[in-house]
């Protein structure tokens, strides 16, 4: 496995070491002690599975409270998808600045998200499978949310988003990043 920081801290790509041979491959895709040595959360309370239909379905902006923190590892096992994370950290310096990766069966690559990010993906195929490790179970009602579209964060999505839940649609537009950190406050977000 290979753990590489992004420009934003706290979120790393993974990718993995395949050892090949006529057979195919052999590789690692998570390990607790090099999680560990590259200063991630290693815990797995939960794994979870996201199927979907079609290309340009949009899940997220989500994040969950401090009452139920979550760290994402996050790989496309089918498909491929363009995967976002939003900085949520209280006096950040990056603070509403995101990360935008490709991950799909094909480059097999992964992405640690640290709690207090946003989190989210379009889809860039049909029939995209995505396989989520969480350390903390999903809790009822802590769940929160940014706008996918909102004009403070300035995602590029790279493509038309078809596909859109009425949750994800309903999430409160920001007027400026000083809303972020607000929310992010009241999320009881860290420093």
């Amino acid at each position: 496995m290979r753990i590489e920081p992004t420009t934003i801290e706290g979120v790393h790509i993974v990718d993995l070491d395949q050892l090949t041979d006529d057979r195919g491959f052999f590789a690692r895709s998570f390990c607790r002690e090099e999680f560990i040595a590259a200063g991630l959360e290693p815990t797995i309370a939960q794994c979870n599975i996201s199927f979907n239909h079609a290309a340009g379905t949009l899940r997220g902006m989500h994040f969950q409270t401090m009452e139920a923190p979550e760290t994402k590892f996050i790989r496309c096992t089918r498909g491929a998808i363009l995967d976002v994370v939003v900085d949520m950290r209280i006096g950040s310096p990056t603070l509403g600045e995101h990360v935008a990766v490709e991950l799909s069966a094909e480059n097999r690559r992964a992405i640690y998200v640290p709690a207090t990010f946003a989190h989210g993906y379009l889809t860039l195929t049909d029939a995209a499978e995505v396989h989520y490790q969480v350390s903390h179970p999903y809790t009822p009602n802590t769940e929160r949310g940014l706008l996918h579209d909102d004009p403070v964060l300035g995602i590029d999505w790279q493509r038309s988003i078809d596909v859109v839940s009425d949750k994800d649609r309903s999430w409160d537009r920001l007027e400026s990043r000083d809303d972020l950190e607000r929310i992010a406050r009241e999320s009881g977000g860290v420093s």
